[in-house]
């Protein structure tokens, strides 16, 4: 394997299953980690699935020339598309004699990061590994029952050794997600590694004005799939007093939306609860900022970038006490935690919130704020700078 030379600028290549305009925490981060990679002087190619039918093609975004390769629809899901290997092996060599890249970072182990590292390692090019998917998040989309389902959740995490115990380092947003690779992946070495955030961007301006909401509202921003357990928060809004007059703002779309719009109809939510849909980053964010508590009901959080942006915008948080969520609260402090899937104690919690002085729940935004300056996106990309450029796990677990 050579080592890029440190001095030069990169020829960096990303290889990601999923990308913008796909809305979850992975394609985020592949289109945050080109961008700064690419305001840092190098030479940055994303390789990427096409979002639609046809076939392969480049496109010279301003983050990074973008290579979307031919793919196909799944039934069981509204945007998510799959590469055939017999399609996509050719175009990945042809691409790695045109491109020359210096060093390849692969999003995860499924298949174009698979075919991608795969082509690093015949060429002995140097290869990072990013592991930003659970097993479980594809459970959802699996017309299996149970047990048959943690069958492949168990190939899945086998897979994902056999491919990223290929690369060079393997790092993964958080301490809880790198233990569960070494508990199911038996892969020795992973390093916990932020996804980063630009956190000013999420503050008001100087002369910047964002009315806060008309009435006490709650925000949720994300994907509207299974493991989120939107209805989770749905279900407790109703459980909080009337007197309240809590609301709910939920940006994001997916395939459970219908159902999330047929049961607050059921339980006589609709002038209460509103379904902003997908959001510009500008919409997002003037959101997070007119509300006054963001909750993150979601059970398969491997850190959960949007909980983090909130926090960056000075909104306290109420997370479900699972996987890497906890990690963002200091209950009492920042926010509060509750148990998973138990809507009584969310609304209860909710209630707590909503009771407090405004000025304490201002306090509880503060902490926030603080709590996600060690998340700093630019300290995100000097690391991985550091290990394109030859720095080992050693050197950043010491």
């Amino acid at each position: 394997m050579t080592i890029p030379d440190s001095n030069k600028p990169l020829t960096i290549l990303i290889a990601a299953d999923t990308y913008p305009p796909h809305v979850n925490g992975a394609a985020q981060f592949g289109y945050r980690l080109a961008k700064g990679m690419t305001a840092r002087g190098h030479n940055v190619h994303v390789l990427a699935g096409r979002t639609d039918k046809g076939k392969s093609f480049t496109e010279f975004r301003q983050e990074a020339t973008v290579h979307r390769l031919r793919s196909h629809s799944v039934p069981t899901h509204e945007y998510f598309r799959i590469c055939f290997p017999w399609e996509i092996k050719k175009e990945i060599k042809l691409l790695f004699d045109k491109v020359q890249p210096d060093v390849v970072h692969i999003q995860s182990h499924y298949m174009i990061g698979e075919h991608v590292l795969y082509e690093a390692v015949k060429r002995g090019v140097r290869i990072i590994a990013t592991n930003h998917f659970m097993p479980e998040n594809l459970n959802p989309f699996l017309p299996f029952p149970q047990w048959f389902k943690d069958i492949i959740g168990r190939i899945s995490w086998k897979d994902m050794g056999k491919v990223m115990g290929q690369a060079d380092v393997v790092t993964t947003p958080t301490p809880l997600a790198a233990k569960a690779m070494h508990q199911h992946a038996f892969l020795p070495k992973v390093l916990p590694l932020s996804n980063g955030i630009d956190s000013a961007a999420y503050e008001l301006g100087a002369d910047e004005q964002i009315e806060k909401a008309a009435h006490p509202t709650v925000l949720f921003a994300g994907r509207l799939a299974e493991e989120k357990h939107v209805d989770v928060l749905i279900d407790a809004i109703a459980k909080t007093p009337s007197a309240l007059d809590i609301h709910l703002e939920i940006v994001g779309g997916g395939e459970v939306r219908p159902a999330l719009e047929a049961q607050v109809a059921r339980l006589g939510l609709k002038e209460r609860v509103k379904f902003l849909g997908l959001a510009s980053d500008e919409e997002l964010r003037e959101a997070y900022i007119r509300a006054d508590v963001f909750c993150m009901p979601g059970t398969a959080e491997l850190q959960s970038l949007v909980t983090l942006e909130a926090m960056s915008a000075s909104t306290p948080v109420l997370l479900a006490n699972a996987m890497a969520l906890p990690h963002l609260v200091r209950d009492g402090e920042n926010g509060y935690l509750f148990t998973p899937n138990n809507s009584d104690e969310l609304a209860a919690k909710l209630t707590l919130m909503f009771e407090l002085p405004t000025e304490e729940l201002a306090s509880m935004g503060k902490a926030s704020r603080a709590m996600v300056e060690p998340h700093s996106i630019e300290g995100t990309l000097q690391t991985f700078e550091d290990l394109y450029r030859g720095a080992s796990y050693e050197d950043k677990v010491l």
